[in-house]
């Protein structure tokens, strides 16, 4: 069972780009989406890009050298004013086409791939953004629904045989192979669905970071459909 944006309070709906950079995540709120109804053929576009990786970072003059039909040409012109917008705010925003993410199952009892619900973590101030104009959204979920994997007993064990050293270690061996950024889902959640369109901004854990960070997972992507995804 999916949220909606309108029923969940770990996310707030603004309808600027100077709202989305400007407003401040408070108590529950980790997820800002800036709400649009995009014109245009996204499908187009990702039907003329040439995939050269399973993750094929798409150039602004990959992007201007294609010919595209004028519903084309729109949906173009939208990716080119958001990259546009994002990079004038101080981001780095990269335009993939993906095929598919790498998984990790090296590990039989806990993943650490993009897959699997996560955090995002950075050593100075900062935000995730996204957007998926083609294919399938990320879902996020509140932390009230979901155990970090860590803290899990059974997965905790695991870890320590694996770790196999100085109980003083432990924590700083989970933070070095990220095991601790990942989260499993409490029975019956509702995740929410982030959604074509929408340019979104989720919180990272950093050091001066007011709220919690917000918990998101890929989605599985459909065989032959590719996503194209903008993101810094």
């Amino acid at each position: 069972m999916k949220n909606t944006l309108s029923d969940n309070n770990q996310i707030k709906v603004v309808s600027t780009f100077s709202e989305l950079v400007n407003l401040n995540f408070q108590g529950d709120n980790n997820a800002i989406g800036w709400h649009r109804n995009l014109v245009g053929d996204f499908k187009e576009i990702v039907d003329k890009l040439e995939l050269k990786e399973n993750i094929t970072e798409v150039s602004i003059e990959d992007l201007l050298a294609l010919q595209l039909s004028e519903s084309g040409h729109l949906a173009r012109e939208t990716i080119l004013k958001d990259v546009q917008l994002l990079t004038d705010f101080g981001a780095s925003p990269s335009l993939n086409l993906l095929k598919n993410y790498e998984r990790d199952d090296e590990l039989d009892f806990i993943s650490t791939d993009v897959y699997s619900y996560h955090i995002d973590r950075s050593p100075i101030e900062t935000d995730t953004f996204l957007c998926t104009y083609y294919g399938p959204a990320s879902d996020i979920l509140p932390h009230n629904q979901v155990e970090q994997k860590v803290l899990i007993p059974e997965i905790r064990g695991k870890l320590k045989k694996l770790h196999d050293g100085p109980e003083a270690e432990f924590e700083t061996f989970l933070e070095d192979y990220f095991f601790d950024l990942h989260y499993q889902p409490k029975p019956n959640t509702k995740p929410m669905n982030l959604g074509s369109g929408h340019l979104w901004r989720l919180a990272v854990d950093h050091p001066t970071q007011q709220v919690l960070p917000c918990v998101h997972r890929a989605p599985t992507e459909k065989d032959g459909e590719y996503r194209l995804l903008l993101i810094c």
